[in-house]
């Protein structure tokens, strides 16, 4: 019988092999709900007494209970399971782990409830993946005019209003590519702040529409700047990426502080009793103390 520790525990070794992967294959025999599209960014995994929960990058939530028959396992790819598959309620494959979920009473999927993206608010922006130049200029009008002027511009890129298309790792990777600080209110963006973020994010998913794996910066191993890096030095300027909640959802947005700091805000957006760079783990802290470019700092 699981109880909350052991879900804590399973929690966390998923959330090490998943987050920040796209899903090659999903799998779930009796689920209700919609299925995440392979390709999708797995983005947080959350435990809740024995409850557990999987999200991915489009708003997707996977939402697992374990009762008394429930539990997750994770294996290699093409290990043996150790229960039989007819035990299996989910199956999530990325690159190189597969995380198996057997005999949970309860699977379900729903998206998180975001007002600003529900078409009831009003008309949707234009496909960023097919709009015209004129259509680009318009989504860029928007970011400019946007409704809020204090809303941030990693807020605003989710905004389906202003424009479709644009998902979590999208926004971290828009934003690097323009120096641009997450945190900067839309009120203090220029004019040519707003079509350089519309231009990039027209670029890098139109350059992504053939590609199974997203490749924002072809030059940087493993194609992406800032997505998933937390803890590692940036390729741009070599300070260390850090990640953090945001947003009425807490959604990740992973940025540079050292060069990103483009109509970044005076206040300090990095209380330390909030964000962490990595679970917080004693392993984690000497992982992260060890690295080259961070001695000099530990020391």
């Amino acid at each position: 019988m699981p109880e909350g520790d052991t879900i804590h525990r399973s929690a966390a070794a998923l959330r090490t092999a998943l987050v920040g992967k796209p899903v090659v294959r999903f799998d779930a025999p009796r689920l209700y709900g919609p299925r995440p599209a392979v390709g999708r960014v797995i983005e947080l995994v959350e435990s809740h007494g024995k409850h557990l929960d999987v999200s991915w990058d489009d708003g997707l939530v996977l939402h697992t209970q374990m009762r008394m028959t429930g539990s997750w396992h994770l294996y290699r790819a093409g290990e043996r399971w150790r229960k039989p598959d007819s035990q299996m309620r989910v199956a999530i494959e990325v690159h190189d782990w597969v995380a198996v979920c057997f005999n949970a009473p309860v699977v379900e999927t729903f998206r998180e409830f975001d007002i600003h993206r529900h078409p009831g608010f009003g008309r949707l922006g234009p496909d960023l993946c097919t709009a015209p130049v004129k259509e680009l200029e318009e989504c860029a009008r928007r970011i400019y005019d946007y409704p809020d002027p204090s809303a941030t511009i990693a807020e605003v890129l989710l905004d389906q209003h202003v424009a479709c298309g644009v998902g979590n790792v999208y926004r971290s990777e828009i934003l690097w590519a323009c120096d641009l600080s997450p945190f900067a209110e839309v009120h203090t963006l220029h004019p040519a702040d707003c079509v350089q973020v519309i231009q990039s994010a027209a670029r890098m998913l139109r350059m992504n529409l053939a590609n199974s794996q997203r490749v924002t910066q072809p030059d940087i191993p493993g194609g992406l700047a800032v997505y998933s890096r937390n803890g590692q030095p940036c390729a741009r300027c070599g300070d260390t990426i850090l990640v953090k909640r945001v947003g009425e959802h807490a959604r990740l947005v992973y940025w540079c502080p050292g060069c990103q700091v483009k109509h970044a805000p005076a206040r300090d957006i990095t209380p330390m009793h909030i964000d962490r760079e990595m679970d917080p783990h004693p392993a984690a802290a000497k992982f992260l103390s060890e690295l080259p470019w961070r001695r000099d700092v530990a020391g």
